[in-house]
């Protein structure tokens, strides 16, 4: 049976709708006010956490800070409570992660910057411990490892409302933490030790977000975040 061509034209603006191209908001998106934080083009509004522009340039329509010249890759605005949304795939031995609530960039004598945030770890692993991806690294391990094998594309959504913190990988809820239970610095809940001294029920909510140089190549493109009121 032969579809009307009017009917075609309809289904296909209906499509572009809702699906929308690498790199661009969908008009559903727009009106729900999502934000896209990368063009696939350029780095505008991205620089290194040494304030600096990146060595490494867009590739493929997508993020690469391996080599990008300092410990990863800086949105240019701080932001508080929000949803953001990305696409990440991974190299073979890749060690990566995704900060945020990075509240300065000046790192504390005799550590990196990342002592100053929070980060979910993305790791070539098939596990699901402290350091493998989902977790909020060193603080809550994943409920499973959701990540897709090395070269494909995987969809990440970070939920920060408050204390409350969510992360969500290909669709499966992963991690969840309540930054008003690690009320102790270097201790979680339940007693056990993790690697920072901060306390962070008092940890700033309004930071940085970036992506992590850590030794191997790790790609992120359809950056695109919600703020949350």
């Amino acid at each position: 049976m032969r579809i009307p061509v009017a009917l075609c034209l309809l289904l296909v603006l209906l499509g572009s709708a809702v699906i929308a191209e690498e790199n661009q908001l969908t008009r559903q998106e727009k009106r729900a006010g999502w934000l896209l934080l990368f063009d696939g083009k350029t780095l505008n509004g991205w620089i290194t956490s040494d304030q600096q522009q990146s060595q490494r340039p867009v590739e493929q329509g997508s993020i690469n800070p391996h080599k990008c010249g300092a410990y990863m890759m800086i949105h240019e605005k701080k932001w508080e409570n929000f949803v953001l949304r990305l696409d990440f795939k991974i190299s073979p031995g890749c060690n990566s992660g995704i900060f945020f609530r990075t509240f300065s960039l000046d790192p504390v004598a005799g550590r990196d910057v990342g002592f100053n945030g929070l980060e979910i770890a993305i790791d070539d692993t098939t596990t699901a411990g402290y350091h493998d991806t989902g977790a909020i690294y060193d603080l809550v391990k994943p409920s499973e490892n959701a990540m897709k094998p090395v070269g494909q594309w995987n969809q990440l959504e970070l939920r920060c409302k408050g204390d409350d913190i969510r992360v969500t990988i290909n669709g499966r809820t992963v991690a969840e933490m309540d930054c008003g239970e690690f009320s102790t610095p270097a201790l979680r809940p339940d007693g056990t030790s993790h690697k920072f001294p901060i306390c962070y029920s008092e940890h700033p909510h309004l930071g940085y977000i970036g992506l992590q140089d850590h030794g191997a190549d790790c790609w992120y493109k359809n950056i695109r975040l919600r703020e949350l009121r």
